[in-house]
C-alpha cells in the first residue's frame, strides 16, 4: 500500500467521550470513505504489549510492536470493529483502563514516529475520515477539513456511564469524571503532540447537542468541499 496524497482527508480531533467515534462513523457512512481510528492504534499497542509481556518502560519493545501491528478498522452497522491479526479485539480496545494505558504510551516520541507513517497510509481514494487527538495538527496538517469536537467533562462522564451501564459495568459518574479530567490534563500538557485544536479547525461543542445535531452541523461544512 502506498500513500495517496491526492485523496481528501477530514480530521476529527478532540478529547475522549466527546462523540468523535459516533460522528466519524456517520461521516464515513455518508461519504463511503476510508476510516482511521488513530487512538485505537495506541490502544492496540498497549494490549499487544501486555499480551507479550513487554514493559511500558521498554521503548524499543513498544516501537517493535507498533511497527508490526496488523490492524484493520471495519465499520459494521455503524460500529467500528478493531481487528488485530484477524482477531476481533473491539471490546478490549474500548475499555476505559485500556484508554488510560494508551494515553501513557502515546506521548513516547519513538513510538509516535513508528506509527506515524502507518497512519498516513490509510489515506486512500475516495477519501479518509481520521479520528484522533492530533490528526489535524500532526498527522494530516494538510487535511481538507478539520473538526475539533469537545464537550464538558461532566457530560462526557455521563455518556460514558450510560455506555458502561448498558454492558453491565458498575461505575460511578464521579469516578469517571475524575478519570476524564486527569486524562485531559495529561493529554493537553504532554510535550509531544498535545491535544489542542488545529489553528484552522472548526470547533464543535456537543455538550448540549444531540449527535444528529452535531452531524448536521458538520455536514454543512463537508458539503462546501
Amino acid at each position: 500500500m502506498s500513500l495517496n496524497k491526492n485523496a481528501p482527508v477530514i480530521t476529527v480531533d478532540g478529547p475522549s467521550g466527546a462523540g468523535k467515534g459516533t460522528l466519524t462513523g456517520l461521516l464515513t457512512s455518508e461519504l463511503s470513505w476510508n476510516f482511521l481510528d488513530s487512538g485505537a492504534i495506541y490502544r492496540v499497542t498497549a494490549i499487544a504489549a501486555q499480551q507479550k509481556g513487554v514493559s511500558f518502560d521498554d521503548i524499543a519493545g513498544l516501537v517493535a510492536i507498533g511497527e508490526s501491528l496488523d490492524v484493520v478498522f471495519k465499520k459494521i452497522s455503524g460500529e467500528t470493529k478493531v481487528i488485530l491479526d484477524s482477531k476481533d479485539i473491539t471490546h478490549e480496545v474500548r475499555l476505559e483502563t485500556t484508554g488510560n494505558l494508551a494515553s501513557k504510551i502515546a506521548p513516547i516520541p519513538e513510538l509516535r514516529n513508528a506509527v506515524l507513517n502507518r497512519q498516513r497510509l490509510f489515506r486512500q481514494s475516495p477519501g479518509l475520515i481520521a479520528d484522533g487527538r492530533d490528526m489535524g495538527t500532526v498527522v494530516f496538517p494538510d487535511a481538507n477539513l478539520k473538526f475539533y469536537l469537545t464537550a464538558s467533562p461532566e457530560e462526557r462522564a455521563k455518556r460514558r456511564f450510560l455506555q458502561l451501564k448498558e454492558t453491565g459495568v458498575d461505575v460511578s459518574i464521579a469516578r469517571l469524571a475524575d478519570e476524564i479530567k486527569e486524562r485531559d490534563d495529561r493529554d493537553m500538557n504532554r510535550d509531544v503532540a498535545p491535544l489542542k485544536p488545529a489553528e484552522d479547525a472548526i470547533i464543535l461543542d456537543s455538550s448540549d447537542l444531540s449527535i444528529e445535531e452535531v452531524f448536521k452541523k458538520a455536514m454543512t461544512f463537508v458539503r462546501q468541499l
